[in-house]
């Protein structure tokens, strides 16, 4: 996989970042899967930019990111955008923090309304609607050996997709496991403030759940705060198998997706849940 902790800030378009960022993606050729962060395209906490940089799922971020899915060969996990819905939500609002995952045509195979906003009554709360659905999806990642990296031979991977707050809340991810995740992405816009709670909350997710967890946060300073960065790839077992540090960057990792099966074997701690 080839995890893309974008940096940006205030002064770059949203526009220009798109082109960038899905030439970036374009390049990943060979990977199974590019994950992308939290609102990369509007800005994670440019609240009073939401309105104005809203588009539906066929808008020109998502169709930006499909080429470059199809140039790449990749299943595009897109991060997420501010996703503007004709009908209203239950609280009558238009706008949702919605991941998008495309396949190697580009097509879409499957997107998440983040379930928890993160505000405090402020911020998503106040501008956006809530997801209501816990979201697992079949992903054709990983090769059965062919080694040619034409994607022609995968395997299917219950993928689990949460959303930056939504790590703080364990209980949305034991559901993903009840519904057979192994792998689960997490896109994020994760503040620097907080890096300690995000290196160890991603940690834990993995560990309790024995999942690979995928976590790719943004780099630079939007909005007046500094971003986290430190994306990571967790195993089940919560070894770091990369992590990134505070600025742009690309991580490529290779990951066996049978050793969930393992760690479930040999550490069954699954099977002794009684709640």
């Amino acid at each position: 996989m080839s995890v893309l902790q974008v940096g940006y800030d205030d002064d770059e378009p949203v526009a220009a970042r798109v082109d960038r960022v899905a030439a970036l993606v374009a390049e990943q050729r060979g990977a199974d899967l590019v994950v992308l962060p939290e609102l990369w395209a509007p800005g994670g906490f440019s609240y009073r930019e939401w309105e104005a940089r809203a588009e539906p799922l066929d808008g020109p971020t998502v169709r930006a990111l499909a080429d470059a899915a199809r140039a790449a060969g990749s299943v595009v996990h897109g991060g997420s955008l501010v996703e503007r819905t004709e009908q209203p939500g239950p609280q009558g609002r238009h706008l949702w923090n919605t991941s998008v995952v495309l396949g190697r045509d580009g097509a879409l195979l499957a997107s998440y309304r983040k379930v928890h906003r993160f505000g405090f009554g402020a911020g998503e709360p106040l501008l956006m609607e809530a997801g209501e659905d816990v979201v697992v999806v079949d992903l054709p990642l990983g090769a059965d050996g062919d080694g040619d990296g034409d994607g022609s031979a995968s395997t299917s991977t219950r993928t689990g997709l949460a959303t930056c707050y939504d790590v703080r809340f364990p209980e949305l991810f034991r559901r993903q496991v009840d519904l057979g995740a192994e792998l689960v992405l997490l896109p994020a816009a994760w503040p620097a403030a907080r890096l300690a709670h995000w290196r160890l909350l991603t940690r834990a997710r993995a560990v309790e759940d024995q999942v690979f967890l995928v976590a790719v946060g943004t780099a630079g300073t939007h909005a007046r705060t500094p971003m986290a960065g430190h994306s990571a790839v967790v195993s089940p077992w919560g070894e770091d198998l990369a992590e990134a540090g505070a600025d742009e960057q690309i991580l490529h990792v290779e990951v066996d997706l049978g050793e969930v099966a393992r760690c479930r074997e040999q550490f069954p701690v699954l099977a002794d849940r009684r709640l």
